[in-house]
């Protein structure tokens, strides 16, 4: 099995290269989609948001408000810092169980974990190899402004909360420019998909 760490900026477009991976064959463990489950109603992940943060960033439904935690967390770093606490164990915990049921059932696996945050953490250590998707800084904000329907302002302050793409380089094996188009994208993830499956 080959364990391979997928990340990229907001707006890089790594969701679009997740999915023409998994499409290819390759196994998808999606971070995001793991933190979501976490803040489920009734998920201990959750409670545990509750008690860090108060019960304002709940919806009347006890649903997890997104947009108000989200204001909370960008504009206060420490703050931020103190949820990815609390939902990182989980994420990898459960990236880890997913990765063993994976190997046991298809041994010959190239597994491909999509993960914001993989350099930040220090999770990208782990991996075998290390995919980064990338974007031009000018097509990366108007990206985030149209799909978020964010102002410039917004979409600036969201990128620099992030680690600058030119750190993450350093620790890339392979590099996808995913401002190009989905055509190009797509030819950029069979040819390193190619070169992954004979070391899985």
């Amino acid at each position: 099995m080959l364990l391979v760490g997928l990340t990229g900026g907001i707006g890089s477009g790594k969701s679009l290269v997740a999915q023409m991976f998994k499409q290819l064959g390759a196994y998808l463990i999606d971070a995001d989609e793991l933190a979501h489950k976490a803040v489920e109603p009734g998920h201990p992940v959750l409670n545990r948001i509750v008690e860090a943060f108060g019960p304002e960033i709940l919806n009347p439904d006890r649903t997890l408000n997104r947009a108000t935690l989200g204001r909370l967390v960008f504009d206060h770093p420490e703050k931020r810092e103190l949820l990815n606490s609390i939902v990182h164990p989980y994420v990898f915990m459960e990236e880890e169980r997913q990765q063993r049921e994976i190997a046991q059932k298809d041994p010959k696996a190239i597994v491909l974990f999509d993960a914001a945050l993989l350099i930040e953490t220090g999770s990208y250590q782990l991996m075998d190899k290390v995919i980064l998707v990338t974007i031009d800084r000018r097509k990366q904000i108007s990206r985030i402004m149209r799909r978020d329907g964010l102002s410039r302002e917004e979409a600036v302050k969201r990128i620099g909360a992030q680690m600058p793409q030119a750190k993450k380089k350093s620790k890339a094996d392979y590099i996808i420019d995913g401002g190009q188009s989905p055509k190009a994208v797509e030819e950029q993830v069979r040819r390193i998909y190619e070169e992954l499956k004979p070391l899985a």
